[in-house]
């Protein structure tokens, strides 16, 4: 064989060994992830040939499968839409998954390990195979309550037990309706996807669980915790008055109204009763920031590892350097961050003793049609805890003197002990203060613990707040007085 003869037969051998070791590398090194990749026409198929499993609040089913008869013959349903959406999510061909619908993925499509035995049994059997079913913590009551009451604003609602870490209301406002990116008709998801990502009120973003703002004075709870925790009562007086310069500053702090504690001393239990700006920024730059900061993160402020499952936002406190900075961030300003379950976490925690159960949505996890359970919640569970119970007792009184005479009266609720703290927060836009509420409430053997946030409410935003908060607690505790 002559020169160039040999050339091209070494060269035909070098490319069919590249072919080779290629097809061996896609069949067997990549063979599973192409087999099982979402856009293998053959997986879709195959994975809308089973019925997915529900997702139930109260055993009504809140995320369905519905029957089409076609090449994709199952498609997604949510009932209760845009009441729903944040925490359900959606499952969508184009968009994938979202919320519980992504975080139970495997179960609630059937390929959980968990669920082999019944694929193995339906195999055996001839039965249509379904996937496995999630129940949520959520209270219908308490969650068709909370939508009612935020419908139409920007804002949160987050109700937990302080006992089990349950959540029982979780909703964000503006919702979006996931039905339509659940078709099977690509071009109704598209238009959906486009519409919701381009909204001016962010439809998509769950305000609850995933958005931090300045909490204004339901911080000083914080403050107020971290006095006690340093040895001061309820009764400890602590300096006041019409208006304070901080230390390194000639900016003033002054409080919401002159009539509030005008006098050079107040009770601690007073200034949170009136809400003392001058106070609480005077206490703060006592205390230190180490203290606050520390009083802040076993609160859960900081923690950015949180999943209950749904990932959810830290809550900041930021710098406090120095005195004005520090003195303006113990009224929750500057730069301090709260979500709206953080601050139902700060009001659990005075419910329960000082300690924060783990904040949890789900109650169980079953198999096809709620027969056989393959996870169960710990119940009470503990996250974190923050104060003593004498601490957690005496702020509890505290904030009982706030619904009762002080900002929170509209949180009252007959014949239950309630307690709370309001706030305003001035936002970076200076397009209208935020309004909050967090609290708590208690009647015979049933406890509920809330936080309430209206963006850009405007004046008067923490009184609405305040009322949002008593009604859905009262549906609460109406329910399982």
């Amino acid at each position: 064989m002559n020169a160039p003869l040999r050339k091209v037969a070494i060269a035909v051998m070098v490319l069919f060994g590249l072919l080779f070791a290629n097809l061996n590398y896609v069949q067997f090194y990549k063979g599973d992830y192409y087999r099982n990749h979402k856009l293998n026409n053959r997986v879709l198929v195959q994975e809308y040939q089973r019925q997915r499993g529900n997702i139930h609040v109260d055993r009504d089913a809140v995320a369905t499968s519905k029957d089409t008869s076609g090449e994709l013959r199952f498609t997604r349903g949510y009932p209760k839409g845009e009441e729903y959406a944040h925490v359900v999510g959606y499952k969508s061909i184009r968009y994938g998954e979202a919320g519980i619908e992504a975080e139970y993925d495997s179960t609630l499509s059937g390929e959980d390990p968990r669920l082999f035995v019944r694929r193995v049994t339906d195999i055996l059997t001839g039965r249509q195979p379904v996937g496995g079913d999630v129940v949520l913590t959520l209270s219908g009551k308490a969650q068709r309550e909370a939508y009612k009451q935020l419908k139409g604003r920007k804002g949160a609602v987050v109700a937990l037990d302080p006992t089990t870490g349950a959540v029982l209301a979780a909703v964000s406002t503006p919702s979006y309706d996931p039905n339509p990116l659940a078709s099977h008709r690509s071009k109704e998801a598209e238009d959906a996807w486009k519409r919701y990502q381009t909204s001016p009120d962010r439809v998509m973003l769950n305000r609850a669980l995933n958005e931090n703002y300045p909490p204004g004075s339901t911080f000083k709870t914080v403050v107020a915790a971290a006095a006690l925790k340093d040895g001061r009562t309820p009764d400890t007086r602590i300096p006041a008055g019409s208006s304070y310069k901080p230390p390194q500053t000639t900016r003033t702090i002054t409080n919401a109204h002159p009539s509030i504690c005008p006098e050079s001393e107040v009770t601690l239990a007073e200034a949170l009763r009136e809400s003392c700006n001058t106070g609480f920024a005077q206490l703060g730059v006592e205390l230190g920031a180490d203290k606050i900061k520390s009083m802040a993160r076993d609160f859960g402020f900081e923690d950015d590892e949180l999943e209950i499952p749904l990932h959810v936002g830290a809550s900041q406190t930021g710098v406090m350097g120095d005195p004005p900075s520090l003195a303006q961030s113990c009224i929750g300003q500057r730069d301090v961050k709260m979500t709206p379950l953080q601050g139902a976490m700060i009001a659990a925690a005075a419910a329960n003793d000082g300690t924060i159960a783990k904040p949890h949505l789900v109650e169980e996890v079953r198999g096809p049609d709620l027969v056989g359970t393959l996870e169960t919640a710990k119940e009470g569970e503990q996250y974190r805890k923050p104060l003593s119970p004498q601490a957690a007792a005496d702020l509890r009184g505290m904030m009982v003197k706030v619904v009762q005479s002080g900002t929170g009266t509209a949180a009252q609720i007959d014949g239950a002990e309630v307690g709370g703290k309001t706030g305003t927060a001035q936002n970076a836009e200076d397009a209208g203060d935020h309004g909050w509420f967090i609290g708590f409430a208690s009647k015979d053997n049933a406890k509920v613990a809330i936080a309430v946030f209206l963006e850009r409410a405007g004046q008067g935003g923490s009184n609405e707040a305040t009322g949002i908060g008593g009604t859905v607690m009262k549906t609460i505790l109406d329910e399982r007085g």
